[in-house]
């Protein structure tokens, strides 16, 4: 794909209607596919559990909570991992200005 060129793919969530986004590379066409299979895949493995019991709309919520669990656990471990490389930095800084 050319840098000015863009390309649009269609997104299927759930069985819900499908949406269009616009993409910047073939890279980001990677990462939405894998997204929307991921999704998918949750959505199903709910539905199945679920469906018996609760709406189409109960089970999104579920999947969403789910996906935002995971994104705030991300987070967290990011930030502890940013902390650890400040510190590691400081310590380096030390060190080279003691040699």
């Amino acid at each position: 794909m050319a840098a000015t060129e863009s390309k649009e793919i269609w997104i299927h969530i759930a069985g819900l209607d499908q949406f269009k986004v616009s993409l910047k590379d073939k890279a980001e066409e990677k990462a939405y596919r894998q997204a929307e299979k991921k999704l998918n895949d949750v959505w199903s493995k709910y539905a199945a559990k679920y469906r018996k019991n609760s709406s189409n709309e109960s089970i999104m919520a579920m999947v969403a909570f789910k996906f935002a669990l995971t994104v705030v656990s991300a987070d967290a471990r990011n930030d502890a991992v940013a902390s650890f490389l400040k510190e590691f930095e400081r310590q380096l800084d030390e060190i080279v200005v003691k040699i």
